[in-house]
């Protein structure tokens, strides 16, 4: 899916005075993993809030938050790993 990309700081990203677009897949989907409900005023359902669920050490109730998010932005999700504070997440439009 292309859109307009972040940079690492997940600030605007240009390239010669204009604003960069490319694949935003991954960039959407780490969005999702550290956004909690209730950060996006147009959608305040949305949102993982993965530090909460990492603070628990709950990561069968991340896995599933994830899950669940990911496939309300229309994303089919294939395998979900966590470990260490780490999440590697398989799953594309």
């Amino acid at each position: 899916m292309n859109d307009i990309l972040l940079n690492t700081d997940l600030d605007l990203d240009f390239a010669g005075g204009d604003l960069v677009i490319g694949d935003a897949t991954k960039q959407n989907q780490q969005l999702l993993v550290i956004s909690s409900k209730g950060d996006w005023k147009e959608n305040p359902t949305i949102g993982v809030g993965a530090a909460g669920y990492l603070k628990d050490e709950d990561e069968a109730g991340l896995m599933a938050e994830i899950k669940t998010q990911f496939e309300k932005d229309g994303m089919k999700v294939f395998a979900i790993k966590v470990s260490n504070e780490n999440i590697e997440v398989s799953a594309s439009y």
